[in-house]
C-alpha cells in the first residue's frame, strides 16, 4: 500500500476550473482526479502508445490503438512457441502490427503485478461464467 503525503501545486485558474469542473463530472474529488492524471500521465510518457481506459474503479492500460494490456499479454500466455512467434501468431490473429504487441508486453513488464491480477481476474470471471452455464443446463436436462 502507498503512503499518502501532502504536497502543493500552483496551477493557472483556467487549469483548476477544468480540474474541478471534471472531478465534479466523474463524482471524484479533485485531488483523486490530479493523482489519477499525473500517475497515468506519467505512464504514457514512459510507454508511449499506452492509453488508459474505464470508469474511475475501474482504470486499466490499453494500446491507444486496439485492446487492452492484459488482453494482449493474457493472449500471448496461451500461445505456443517463442516470444516472437507467438507475438507474429498473435499479430495475425487480432491484425495488430508486431510493434504494438511489444508495446504492450513492455508495459506489463514494467507493471506487471497489476497485469497480471487482471488477467486472473479475467479467467477466474469466465470460469464463474462457464459453471453457471453448465449448471443450468444441467438442471434443465
Amino acid at each position: 500500500m502507498s503512503s499518502t503525503s501532502s504536497t502543493s501545486f500552483r496551477i493557472n485558474s483556467r487549469a483548476k476550473r477544468a480540474l474541478t469542473e471534471r472531478a465534479a463530472h466523474e463524482h471524484i474529488s479533485a485531488t483523486a482526479l490530479l493523482e489519477r492524471l499525473i500517475t497515468e500521465g506519467i505512464r504514457q510518457l514512459d510507454h508511449p502508445g499506452i492509453t488508459f481506459r474505464g470508469p474511475e474503479n475501474d482504470r486499466r492500460a490499453a494500446l491507444a490503438a486496439g485492446p487492452d494490456v492484459w488482453e494482449v499479454v493474457g493472449r500471448l500466455s496461451e500461445l505456443d512457441g517463442s516470444a516472437e512467434h507467438r507475438i507474429a501468431l498473435l499479430a495475425d490473429e487480432v491484425e495488430l502490427h508486431p510493434r504494438l504487441i511489444r508495446l504492450a508486453v513492455d508495459y506489463a513488464a514494467a507493471y506487471r503485478d497489476e497485469i497480471e491480477e487482471r488477467i486472473e481476474s479475467n479467467r477466474a470471471a469466465a470460469t464463474a461464467a462457464r459453471q453457471a452455464v453448465e449448471n443450468r443446463q444441467a438442471l434443465l436436462a
